[in-house]
């Protein structure tokens, strides 16, 4: 069998199923006796204050923060009963402590990796362990601090070997061809890059890897200093990166494109033209991605598609995931979990982060796959 599949290939058939199951918006959570805010969340809006109580903790990617704010004020707005909250150390952390027991689930810019698969079969009750859900997809950024350049064109073999420092200064041939109206110095050019491990940086390399291939040969890394060029200065986090780049004269970076601020940012070269990035021009990379399949059959572990010949398509998006345990200990973490994972990626939801971070609402098909796989989360037997 192919491990690949077309996102939205069996779309219509799992909104069937989850139909024939009683998935619908209004019986969502109702399948373990349980009464939820799944159906007030899922529509986005509804006057109904639901039912469940607690406080849900999560930890991971710093790139959600924002969108993550904008989540826990709509979902706790419908339910005053609960708490959600979210610490933002990073992919890597986030989800070493879910692993660990720590949260009850994960933000991380990457999804789980086999050997972490295997591990959330004992984290979490059951034995179908974790799933990955990708909830907030974002541009990733490429911020640049040259005085009197406020537009740059770059293709990606030359962000390849800025970032692999090949190119090494603002006046090389190579940036210069490319901004014939920009006056570029004669002036060093300082990449910043993640210190942390960071599933930025892997989404952008990897994006390097696919789309650069001769200019950047360290393929896609989550962690700069162990595996890629040493060169360069580190940011630790998002913020960091930001901070450094707006800092430093000459600075280039990478970073989520909620949390650049006012800094200028490159647009990109895809299929002879350049795309600036946008949430729109983001989330069109994931109608052409794939689905990857082998653990089990509620997982959306996605290969984002990095060398589209579309130029309409933003192609440094990030995917960013929630992971979550299939099965829980307690009915208390059932009901939390479905409840807000099913308003973060309703439209109201998506809506939310959207105004918050700017990030690319997910498509009505996406949401309704994504549902049918929330509405598995149960209670260990």
């Amino acid at each position: 069998m192919n491990s690949k599949r077309r996102i939205f290939a069996g779309a219509i058939a799992l909104s069937l199923v989850a139909a024939a199951c009683g998935g619908s918006d209004d019986d969502s959570g109702t399948d373990d006796g349980a009464e939820t805010t799944e159906a007030s969340g899922t529509n986005g809006g509804g006057d109904s204050t639901g039912s469940v109580s607690g406080t849900l903790v999560g930890a991971g990617a710093s790139s959600q923060a924002a969108g993550m704010q904008g989540w826990q004020v709509g979902f706790q707005e419908l339910n005053p009963d609960v708490t959600i909250e979210y610490d933002p150390i990073g992919s890597g952390g986030g989800r070493e402590q879910f692993l660990a027991g720590g949260s009850t689930f994960a933000g991380s810019d990457a999804f789980l990796k086999d050997d972490e698969f295997e591990q959330s079969k004992e984290r979490c009750a059951g034995d179908g362990g974790a799933i990955n859900l990708p909830h907030y997809i974002s541009p990733i950024a490429i911020p640049f601090n040259l005085s009197g350049v406020d537009s740059l064109n770059l293709a990606p073999d030359v962000i390849g070997g800025i970032f692999a420092n090949t190119i090494t200064n603002w006046n090389d041939p190579a940036i210069a061809e490319l901004n014939p109206d920009a006056e570029l110095p004669d002036l060093a050019i300082n990449p910043v890059h993640r210190s942390d491990e960071s599933g930025t940086t892997e989404n952008f390399t990897d994006y390097l890897a696919q789309a650069a291939p001769e200019a950047w040969t360290y393929g896609a890394i989550e962690l700069w200093d162990d595996d890629g060029p040493g060169r360069g200065e580190g940011g630790q986090g998002t913020s960091g990166v930001v901070s450094a780049v707006g800092a430093g004269e000459g600075s280039i970076g990478y970073a989520d494109a909620s949390q650049i601020g006012d800094l200028p940012a490159a647009a990109v070269g895809v299929g002879g033209e350049f795309v600036e990035f946008s949430p729109e021009a983001a989330g069109r990379i994931v109608d052409a991605s794939t689905r990857l399949e082998g653990r089990n059959d509620y997982d959306f572990a996605i290969e984002v598609n990095r060398t589209p010949d579309d130029a309409t398509v933003y192609p440094i998006a990030l995917v960013s995931y929630h992971i979550v345990c299939l099965e829980y200990d307690t009915q208390e973490e059932v009901d939390l979990v479905r409840a807000f994972m099913t308003y973060v990626g309703s439209e109201a939801g998506q809506a939310a982060s959207q105004a918050s971070a700017g990030s690319a609402p997910i498509s009505p098909e996406v949401r309704e796959e994504i549902l049918v796989s929330i509405d598995q989360i149960s209670l260990a037997s």
